[in-house]
């Protein structure tokens, strides 16, 4: 047996290893699976149990694996395998590999992003006793910022989980953590476009300064379609909705503070004068003065809509 075959044979042993499928470079007959294998400028032919669909995607897997003959860094360790994914790097056969591995169910699943200031390693490890599903994951992204992956679960929606998390950590650690959740994808292979919403929706609520330490991606989706547009074109369209020097409103932190509470509350007055514990005239004395400065009248609805629009364009802008 030539070197080129030894060294094939090592790093079919390595497949085995870390995928559990079980290449042969001999027949047996029976069910089995024949393909090729190039290795070293050789093609050599290979067999894998079974037939059909399945075997076959698992005997592209293995043909791609040996394609690439540095095995090991293919396959990272499973924290970096999982943040790398989370990351969006990596095509489809290098998620495939990871679910083949870990052996991930084919159903639905969201991912989360919590980000707390401190206790990082503790925060993880309290969020790893309260997954009861062995196939749910949390990994540490950096120093203020974790990941988590849950696998569907009836009568549980992301939403839910997120707070369940929330309060779970502040009741254990004393901690206030944002917790930030995307959609629910069909599959684990589409796990990357949930946590790009998940930690989206932790970075726009701290940008923005949102009430609250749950947030839901379709919470920003206005902002994310703003954010990617030029600066260029935003401060075009900020002096298209200005008719005043809005800045004054905006660098005023309890102008600004009283209008967002406003907004919030469906503009209900006396809502927003109990939550702020501010006097109804109080109250109206600042929405006339926001009116005065912007010529916006923000107890109107499309008034207000406009004023939303431009407060996300100035935080944008700064």
């Amino acid at each position: 047996m030539n070197d080129a075959h030894l060294q094939l044979r090592r790093i079919l042993d390595d497949v085995r290893e870390k995928t559990g499928l079980e290449v042969r470079l001999t027949a047996l007959g029976g069910s089995e699976t024949s393909f090729t294998l190039e290795y070293c400028g050789e093609k050599i032919k290979a067999f894998l149990d079974g037939t059909g669909k399945e075997a076959e995607q698992k005997a592209n897997l293995v043909a791609y694996l040996v394609s690439n003959s540095d095995f090991k860094t293919i396959m990272p360790e499973k924290e970096d395998y999982l943040k790398n994914i989370l990351l969006g790097e990596g095509g489809a056969w290098y998620v495939y590999r990871f679910m083949t591995k870990y052996n991930l169910p084919t159903g639905g699943c969201y991912a989360l992003e919590l980000h707390t200031e401190k206790k990082l390693a503790d925060v993880i490890a309290h969020i790893e006793r309260c997954l009861t599903d062995t196939k749910d994951m949390v990994i540490g992204m950096d120093d203020t910022r974790l990941a988590v992956v849950k696998f569907r679960e009836e009568g549980q929606s992301p939403r839910d989980f997120a707070q369940f998390l929330n309060q779970s950590v502040y009741e254990e650690l004393g901690l206030n953590v944002i917790v930030g959740f995307g959609c629910e994808v069909s599959s684990f292979s589409e796990i990357a476009l949930s946590y790009h919403q998940a930690a989206t929706a932790v970075r726009m609520s701290r940008l923005f300064g949102s009430k609250g330490e749950v947030h839901s991606y379709r919470e920003y989706l206005l902002v994310k379609m703003l954010e990617e547009v030029s600066d260029l074109k935003l401060r075009e369209y900020m002096d298209q909705f200005c008719t005043g020097d809005a800045s004054e409103v905006f660098e005023d932190e309890d102008m600004l503070s009283t209008a967002e509470e406003f907004l919030e509350n469906s503009l209900n007055i006396s809502e927003t004068s109990r939550n702020l514990y501010m006097h109804r005239n109080t109250l109206m004395y600042r929405l006339d003065k926001i009116e005065r400065i912007t010529g916006l009248n923000i107890r109107k609805f499309s008034d207000a809509v406009t004023f939303r629009i431009i407060t996300v364009l100035y935080k944008l802008l700064r």
